[in-house]
């Protein structure tokens, strides 16, 4: 494409000119596009579902389709929601229909601006969806979970694209200055470190902005546009400020931003911090939003965030949006400021919540009627005896006495408990020492029957029940894998490795876990291999885990691919737990860490501990004895967990450790007593009985007779590893 004709200004906008045709060309999104991710190797292998592309302006949406376009051995359909209506859906599907009909060609459909269309637009896709005839992609700047039908969102992948890097926008200036074909090559443009620094700053994560004012700043720093050929442009701090003089506020009163900025603001209130309020409201500020607006959210936080620990925030906040009325903008900005200091400086308390736990007990529970003393006397006291027996509080010392308010099911019903914190703290006092006063008073009358004031004991039948199954295999297995995955913290769009030693219990719930990312499991056998390749699923192929035969050590040598995160099981009980560490951590992208359980053998159930019942005092002692020895002597079985810590230190992680003791019921096997006593391979019982075959005889016998049996309890104790990279 040609950014220019000669004698002519610019007849493309450069921002366009300089729109990427391939992935390798597409700056930015590498946690959706980055190599092994689940949407690049879609898009490889034109393998595409449904996809909505969400994400501010100038982050890559529409690129990301054309890209798809050109990648696509289907014909690839592009409206615009802003300039199409139902004519052009209409159109576009019965053009897919013949293509799928006559010729078995897929079609794509892409929709920019797809949250522009209303209900009735976007149902008219839905049945072509369903059915196959397109495969619709989406583009919007909106979150699609509002402003898409939930019924497209629900047939559609969703990905997020975040506002570019300055890295990402300095990469994508210096190209469209040194692309000769379609962007400033054929000049001799340079550009200052600080006016690149200020372009990509003010653009604020957008290609499109830092584009165009690349753009505006090349155009018109020569006499006359285009130049001739070959021209020295030099771009300067100065001409970058006036080609991209003031930021454009990243805001829609009406979308997103508009509810994620004030979100922002009140969580800032919240946890009092007046530099990310002032922040969050000067960007409302300025992207337009109504002060008024400000000002009512304020006025709930001093209810709800501030409420009973400083009763006095409200009147202020109140003060301050009066005040406003009468002064207006642009003074008017010193109350905004004003009251929201005074929410972020106040001590702070949510007790007002209480009214919905009463709420959510009158909506859930039966009607209870009011007590007969705090009836209306006027009207029923003759006939009824309403209001006999109520006590004027005033007429008491202190204006307080008591009595019962609540009706007399409910004697004892705590629904407000004010917090120690700022004002509230003399009122939980007080209120304290009025609560005894009037439950013992509720006890004198008789009133105390049936619980007050009391709490729930744990169950003690539902902890024996969890002590019980803890004993099962699969429920061990369970337990490391959610305790595996409570600590790797996954997103969506990680890319997780799986190394050896896993056959599906990791890797499967790692695909659930990250269904816009990617799995990797390494297999070390042949026949493992063939089994997970295998394994049923109702993944498609490109959503499955990717098998690969090999191990940590060849895979880290032979591939340059990095991940988010590493999750194994057993995988650092070799002799050299350092490299193991190093192969981790070569493999892990720097803001990576790996999650590992690793089982110490030295602390589990040893097998002197199982035929001790069989044995005799001196025998027992003896294999005692051998044992010791074996474990210490072993490279396999002599480390400690410590002994893993230092280690993964050693190799560059941040580390935190804890431990976990599990029990399992163990039922001996044939293969069990073949491993066990095999005395042709070291490190093994077998070996450290050999001199001593009546003993290693014994032992035999021992084992074979609970073959069948009910097994043995085996405990195990395990080493959780969380290491960050440093």
């Amino acid at each position: 494409m040609e950014l220019f004709e000669e004698g002519k200004n610019s007849i493309s906008p450069l921002a366009d000119a300089m729109r990427p045709e391939t992935l390798d060309d597409f700056f930015g999104q590498e946690h959706i596009v980055g190599k092994g991710r689940l949407l690049r190797r879609a898009i490889q292998a034109d393998q595409l579902s449904s996809l909505i592309f969400y994400g501010p302006p100038g982050t890559g949406k529409t690129t990301l389709a054309r890209i798809i376009a050109n990648t696509t051995s289907s014909y690839f359909i592009s409206i615009n929601a802003v300039l199409s209506g139902v004519k052009e859906i209409r159109d576009a599907i019965e053009e897919a229909k013949k293509r799928r009909d006559f010729y078995g060609k897929r079609t794509i459909l892409f929709v920019d601006e797809v949250h522009r269309w209303n209900k009735a637009q976007q149902d008219a896709l839905l049945p072509w969806v369903e059915n196959g005839t397109f495969i619709f992609i989406g583009a919007t700047t909106e979150n699609p979970y509002f402003e898409v039908n939930s019924a497209l969102v629900s047939r559609s992948r969703v990905f997020q694209l975040l506002p570019l890097t300055k890295d990402d926008l300095k990469k994508a200036a210096l190209k469209a200055i040194s692309d000769k074909e379609r962007g400033y090559g054929r000049f001799k443009v340079t550009i200052d470190d600080d006016a690149l620094e200020h372009l990509a700053s003010i653009a604020d994560g957008d290609a499109r902005s830092l584009l165009n004012a690349l753009q505006l700043a090349v155009e018109t720093t020569p006499e006359s546009y285009p130049p001739p050929e070959g021209t020295e442009i030099h771009i300067t701090l100065e001409i970058a400020e006036e080609s991209i003089q003031k930021k454009a506020i990243l805001y829609d009163k009406e979308g997103d931003y508009h509810y994620d900025m004030i979100s922002a603001f009140i969580k800032s209130l919240r946890g009092s911090d007046p530099d990310a309020a002032l922040y969050w409201m000067a960007r409302m500020i300025a992207g337009g939003e109504d002060p008024k607006f400000i000002f009512r959210r304020m006025m709930i936080q001093a209810a709800e965030d501030v409420g009973m620990a400083d009763p006095y925030c409200l009147p202020v906040v109140v003060a301050d949006a009066e005040a406003f009325d009468r002064v207006g903008m642009p003074e008017g900005q010193f109350f905004l400021s004003h009251a929201a200091l005074y929410i972020t400086s106040c001590k702070k308390t949510n007790t007002a919540y209480a009214y919905y736990d009463a709420l959510d007990f009158v909506q859930k529970e039966k009607q209870y009627d009011v007590p007969s003393h705090l009836k209306d006397a006027s009207r029923d006291k003759e006939s009824f005896g309403h209001g006999e027996g109520y006590k004027y509080p005033h007429a008491f010392k202190d204006h307080w006495v008591a009595q019962q308010y609540l009706p007399s099911s409910l004697k004892g019903k705590v629904f407000y408990t004010p917090s120690n914190i700022g004002y509230e703290g003399e009122i939980a006092k007080e209120l304290s020492r009025r609560r005894e006063v009037q439950l013992e008073a509720q006890l004198d009358t008789g009133a105390g029957t049936g619980e007050i004031l009391t709490f729930s004991p744990d169950d003690k039948s539902k902890d024996a029940w969890f002590r019980r199954t803890a004993g099962e295999k699969n429920t061990v297995l369970s337990a490391i894998r959610d305790e595996l995955f409570a600590n790797a913290k996954l997103l969506r769009h990680h890319k997780v490795l799986i190394p050896c030693g896993d056959k599906g219990l990791l890797a499967w719930e790692a695909s659930r876990r990250t269904p816009e990312g990617g799995v990797y499991v390494l297999m070390e056998k042949e026949e493992d291999l063939d089994y997970f390749v295998n394994y049923p699923s109702v993944l498609s192929e490109v959503e499955r885990p990717v098998a690969i035969h090999g191990n940590l050590e060849s895979f880290a040598e032979e591939h340059s691919m990095l991940f988010d995160c590493i999750i194994g099981r057993n995988i650092a009980t070799r002799a050299d737990k350092k490299q193991v560490f190093q192969h981790i951590r070569s493999l892990l992208e720097k803001s990576g860490s790996a999650v590992l359980s690793e089982i110490v053998p030295s602390q589990c159930t040893r097998l002197s501990q199982i035929v001790a019942p069989f044995l005799k005092e001196t025998e027992r002692k003896k294999l005692t004895s051998l044992e010791n020895k074996l474990y210490a002597e072993s490279p396999l079985m002599l480390w400690r967990g410590e002994d893993l810590v230092s280690a993964a230190a050693e190799a560059g992680f941040l580390v935190h450790s804890h431990v976990k003791d599990l029990a399992e019921r163990r039922y001996i096997t044939k293969k069990d007593i073949e491993n066990w006593l095999d005395s042709n391979n070291p490190g093994t019982y077998g070996k450290a009985l050999s001199s001593e075959a009546a003993l290693c005889g014994k032992i035999k016998s021992a084992l074979e007779s609970m073959i069948g049996s009910d097994g043995v309890e085996w405990k195990t104790h395990h080493i959780i590893l969380t290491l960050q990279r440093v």
